[in-house]
């Protein structure tokens, strides 16, 4: 059972650093005036709360980033990349050359959270955060826009996803190494994480190589109520009737949450046994509501024999990554360090 708003308030400042309880308390505010009860949601509202921030051709901080719109499903994909020693000699026609024709050069693709409903590619937070991955992975980023419920239910944020793996999969200058190809990692925090997986499998069986996942947080459940969301509704920003709200918002009218979007190794989840799914890391954070579906999740992977790492973070909360100011986002920025380069 959730406790009182203030006690839940007071519990999450003692263990989260202010400026990051300030950034995520703001989220929740805007939040909750963006679900509505009949299950509607204030899209043009959502959309003037949201800080979202240019791309940059000038790079800043050795990062270069610029728009691309998908012909094929008019969604906004935010391209980024190292930038050149020499600034001045960078143009478009740049983009006719491969990354490297000596050296492996990682691409992640990066599905943006928000439980499906929230944020877009260009949102100054994800913004941030894949800037952030450049530098660590030393490759290129493309975030990736999808439709967002509840105007756009399952499957369509899966679509997207798998629209834009073809279209990083057809891009020359994403290529690199002596073998001439992209090497594709796919990502994502909350919603973006549960994507990341859904897109994987339909890579896994279309025999399209993804090199590996990263899910933070990801966004998993079912019908069952788990013993870390009883034990922690409400205390750390999320409550399970929120959660809940989600769920009814992005599955079929008339789904319950061990719909496999939501529960994919449940009741009705399919088997990856055999299949040439990614390898994965998966990382939790201790203060999660949904950590044990997460956990569930890893379990899941290694049944079906899947190349799994847990990265369980006892004191982190959602959205630990936003910031640099403690100890669990560094120990995260040298885990990804090394789950991507240890195939570069």
């Amino acid at each position: 059972m959730a406790g009182s708003d203030e006690v839940n308030a007071n519990e999450s400042k003692r263990v989260v650093p202010l400026n990051t309880w300030v950034l995520i308390s703001n989220f929740k505010v805007a939040y909750n005036l963006l679900r509505r009860p009949d299950g509607t949601f204030n899209r043009v509202l959502a959309e003037f709360l949201d800080r979202k921030v240019p791309a940059n051709t000038v790079p800043v901080d050795g990062v270069l980033s610029f728009d691309h719109v998908h012909r094929a499903t008019g969604l906004l994909n935010r391209v980024y990349l190292p930038a050149p020693d020499d600034v001045s000699q960078w143009g478009f026609e740049e983009l006719e050359k491969p990354l490297s024709t000596t050296e492996d050069v990682p691409v992640i693709l990066f599905f943006h959270g928000g439980s499906f409903s929230h944020s877009s590619a260009n949102s100054a937070i994800y913004d941030t955060f894949c800037r952030r991955l450049v530098g660590l992975c030393k490759g290129a980023v493309v975030s990736v826009n999808y439709r967002r419920s509840p105007e756009h239910r399952y499957p369509c944020a899966y679509d997207d996803g798998w629209a834009a793996l073809e279209w990083v999969k057809s891009r020359p200058w994403l290529m690199s190494g002596k073998d001439s190809k992209v090497h594709v990692y796919l990502a994502g925090d909350s919603s973006g994480g549960n994507i990341a997986h859904h897109v994987a499998v339909m890579a896994a069986e279309a025999k399209v190589e993804v090199l590996g996942n990263i899910l933070l947080h990801p966004l998993f459940g079912g019908q069952g109520r788990t013993e870390s969301e009883n034990k922690l509704d409400g205390k750390y920003f999320v409550k399970l009737e929120d959660r809940d709200w989600y769920w009814r918002a992005y599955l079929p009218e008339g789904e319950d949450r061990d719909h496999p979007a939501c529960n994919p190794f449940g009741p009705r989840g399919r088997s990856l046994e055999g299949l040439k799914f990614p390898k994965s890391l998966v990382v939790v954070a201790g203060l999660d509501l949904l950590q044990d579906w997460q956990i569930a999740y890893v379990e899941g992977l290694k049944r079906n024999g899947q190349d799994v790492k847990l990265l369980y973070l006892k004191q982190a909360t959602i959205g630990f990554y936003f910031l640099p100011n403690n100890e669990h986002f560094y120990c995260l920025m040298e885990e990804i360090k090394n789950f991507v380069k240890s195939d570069c």
